[in-house]
């Protein structure tokens, strides 16, 4: 557990750095882009020089870069810089949420617990439709479930997101009318931040229902690729554990196939935690697209309106917090090998 304390705290500290490397990248392409922010954030072509003038003395945009850039993180880190698109405080947009207006610009809910909860129920359609899929693959190899899994991995990795979503929407919304994506309803009262948990919390049991329905169908969209991909390493992963000595002396032992199973299924648990890692920061970066497609007010498509309009403090602080879930799931991956294979010792 010592190795374990050292091991985190090193990566606690790679953070810093980290997010800083990822917001100046995002920074420096946002500033080399033959754009006149100042002048779009103003309201355009017709837009009074005295405004523009005001904004850029504001934002520092007539500073170097490097002093927007440090002047931009700060007011950030002090949630002290507002949206000149949507004039709110831009950890506001994101997490804390604001009154009045439409979803993600102007509710109780931030943009960020939007798409924390599409992401999630994508990561459970991974979890609970590739790895059971896998396993069932590995131990009816070469037959034609084998056969269907691995074509939906093929199937999964090729198929863009964009057409997969008007597709499913043309075929269960406009021909059979089965499903209903039309806006997201909010609980009367905000407590943890996620819509659905706290209309299960409050007892409105018909607004968490609706919440569920309409993110249902964007969710199989977004973890799509997922399934795949978790389906394919887990059956390979799986098909490995199986086809160990251990698994063959404990059959001649006569072991039950069950306990044989989780034996097998806790030594290929490794690459599996892996990539299940990898696919959750993967969700919340296909989620500009999936939002876009389905009009969901998430952090992606705040990003997405961000970029359209120059709104590069916004974007910068969407890239922030986008880096730090990423490494976040990443990290709790590394924690997860220890518990798992108590052999992994950092």
């Amino acid at each position: 557990m010592a190795e374990l304390k050292k091991f985190l705290i090193r990566r606690l500290l790679t953070f810093i750095p980290t997010l800083i490397g990822v917001t100046l990248v995002v920074f420096v392409i946002a500033n080399v882009i033959p754009a006149d922010p100042a002048r779009a954030w103003a309201g355009g072509e017709k837009a009074r020089p005295e405004v523009i003038e005001r904004i850029k003395e504001e934002y520092k945009l007539d500073e170097p870069w490097w002093v927007q850039y440090t002047f931009l993180m700060e007011k950030l880190f002090r949630n002290d810089i507002v949206s000149p698109r949507t004039h709110n405080k831009i950890w506001n947009d994101l997490i804390f949420g604001t009154a009045g207006g439409v979803a993600g610009a102007g509710t109780k809910y931030g943009r960020f617990f939007i798409t924390l909860q599409l992401a999630l129920m994508a990561f459970m359609y991974i979890v609970f439709i590739g790895i059971p899929l896998g396993i069932l693959s590995a131990l009816k190899k070469d037959s034609i479930l084998d056969m269907f899994v691995r074509m939906l991995a093929l199937i999964g990795v090729s198929t863009p997101v964009f057409w997969l979503g008007y597709l499913l929407i043309y075929l269960l919304y406009v021909r059979v009318r089965v499903i209903d994506i039309a806006g997201l309803p909010e609980p009367s009262q905000r407590i943890t931040g996620i819509m659905v948990l706290d209309a299960f919390i409050l007892g409105e049991y018909n607004i968490a229902w609706q919440i569920i329905t309409r993110l249902a169908l964007p969710a199989f969209v977004l973890g799509f690729i997922g399934i795949g991909v978790v389906a394919r390493i887990t059956r390979n992963s799986f098909l490995e554990a199986w086809n160990a000595d251990y698994i063959e002396f404990g059959k001649a032992r006569g072991l039950r196939r069950s306990r044989l199973m989780r034996h097998a299924l806790k030594n290929a648990l490794v690459p599996i935690v892996t990539v299940l890692g990898l696919q959750f920061g993967g969700l919340l970066g296909g989620a500009p697209i999936t939002e876009t497609v389905f009009g969901i007010p998430g952090l992606g498509r705040y990003m997405v309106e961000a970029i359209r309009n120059f709104d590069y403090p916004a974007l910068i602080g969407g890239v922030l917090l986008f880096a730090l879930i990423y490494m976040l799931a990443n990290l709790i991956v590394d924690i997860a090998y220890a518990f798992i294979d108590p052999r992994v010792r950092y």
